[in-house]
């Protein structure tokens, strides 16, 4: 079976599963996905384990052939991060432009600390004598939110409009500062070598900074070049030239081809669609690039799920997938919670804002694929039989099928009540004061 025909058979897979639950289950089009993909992947495990189908092999042997890593790193991401930049409006991003920042960049880290520590401290506590920096590892590459995952869920949740921006704003801008995190400890866990501080600065500068001036350039680039014709199909063309030839020009720089599509994006979603298209080519560009975005999203939570079948479990490994979730989340929620104390001292916001950052904050692929990343055969502490790269990836797998499948399916109500604040504080706005002579 070649690459091809496989992605083929998942593409006609996802959309399946997705027509059947527009027709009986109804769920959010993600969830339906990943779980239509997780029973699938069960059920060929243990069909493969009773000798009943040998599908097992043939499904490792079609996610190995495609090279998870490289398929969405080098080629998916590029497409969903620049749909999700469409989408992106400026006026809000530039109202929570503070809260952003401090989100992606302060919360991460402390995200990355906690669940590292905690993770080190019970591994002691158990018996598992686990080296501190794969511990730190792990958070690096389950701290930020997985904008692809963030994105398919939050479109469809209809969040108060400082919520959803904040949301989509820390997910589509923490992965370039969780991914340099994550290759600084790769570095010193299988580099052999303890990387400088300068070496860690001149890192980040390059990668976060340079991606996002180089975003700036692309976005203005094609900006021009849309500008100057009036040709829908060719204004649509043009529009993949950025996620395409611009996120592979990324690379050979050497910068952040994600947050160069999110610049990009942000660029022509907001400047771009008012000043250099009719409002036929703005609502085509739309429809087209909702397609793109809910097909790939499709095929990726499809993949998510069959990545279970490449695993194999030893007894450790129960053990660290029920310890991931709750470390993960609790994590997640002191991060937030202490951003938001410096918030609130400028700022009033909706009291439900924490609670729907850290149930909202969901993972996906970006994060498998920085675990397959991981090399094979290192044990994860002397005389195991597991080794790092399985520890990583059945933890990473527990923490986003929970968030997806879980988080994503009861975050409902929890908007409803945020929804309801805000109703309730207009409402009160906007009734007139009695005057003093009443």
């Amino acid at each position: 079976m070649t690459v091809y025909t496989t992605l083929c058979a998942l593409a006609a897979l996802a959309m399946l599963i997705a027509f059947i639950n527009s027709k009986i289950g109804k769920m959010q089009t993600t969830i339906a996905i990943t779980a239509g993909a997780l029973l699938l992947s069960l059920g060929m495990v243990i069909a493969g384990q009773s000798g009943w189908l040998l599908l097992e092999n043939a499904a490792t042997d079609a996610i190995e052939r495609i090279n998870f890593e490289s398929f969405l790193l080098n080629g998916m991401l590029g497409f969903l991060l620049f749909a999700g930049g469409l989408g992106i409006k400026l006026p809000n991003l530039r109202r929570q432009k503070w809260e952003i920042a401090i989100l992606a960049l302060l919360g991460t880290t402390i995200s990355v600390v906690l669940i590292g520590g905690s993770l080190w401290w019970l591994g002691q506590w158990l018996g598992l004598d686990v080296a501190l920096v794969y511990c730190l590892l792990f958070g690096a590459l389950i701290s930020p939110t997985d904008p692809i995952a963030v994105l398919a869920i939050v479109k469809k949740m209809d969040a108060p409009t400082d919520i959803s921006t904040q949301i989509e704003g820390e997910s589509l801008f923490n992965d370039g500062f969780g991914l340099v995190l994550f290759v600084t400890l790769f570095a010193i866990a299988f580099g052999g070598q303890e990387p400088s501080a300068s070496g860690i600065t001149m890192l980040f500068v390059h990668e976060a900074f340079g991606g996002i001036a180089y975003g700036l350039v692309l976005g203005l680039f094609f900006h021009t070049l849309i500008s100057a014709t009036n040709d829908h199909s060719m204004e649509q063309l043009l529009t993949l030239g950025i996620p395409t030839g611009g996120y592979v020009l990324a690379g050979y720089l050497g910068v952040s081809g994600p947050l160069a599509m999110v610049v990009a994006g942000i660029i022509i979603g907001n400047w771009t669609r008012h000043t250099g298209m009719s409002h036929a080519s703005e609502k085509h560009m739309d429809h087209f690039w909702e397609l793109v975005d809910e097909f790939l999203n499709s095929v990726l939570f499809l993949l998510i799920g069959l990545v279970l079948v490449t695993l194999t479990f030893h007894s450790e490994d129960w053990l660290l997938m029920l310890l991931a979730v709750p470390v993960v989340l609790l994590a997640r929620f002191i991060s937030i919670r202490v951003c938001y104390l410096g918030f609130e001292r400028v700022r009033r916001y909706n009291p439900y804002s924490v609670s729907i950052l850290t149930w909202g904050g969901l993972r996906g692929g970006l994060a498998l694929a920085m675990a397959l990343s991981v090399p094979a055969g290192v044990p994860l502490f002397s005389g195991a039989e597991i080794s790092v790269r399985e520890a990583l990836l059945v933890m990473t797998y527990s923490v986003v099928v929970f968030s997806i499948l879980v988080q994503g399916s009861t975050i409902t109500p929890l908007i409803r009540r945020a929804k309801r604040w805000e109703n309730d504080k207009a409402a009160a706005e906007a009734k007139p004061l009695p005057s003093e002579w009443e």
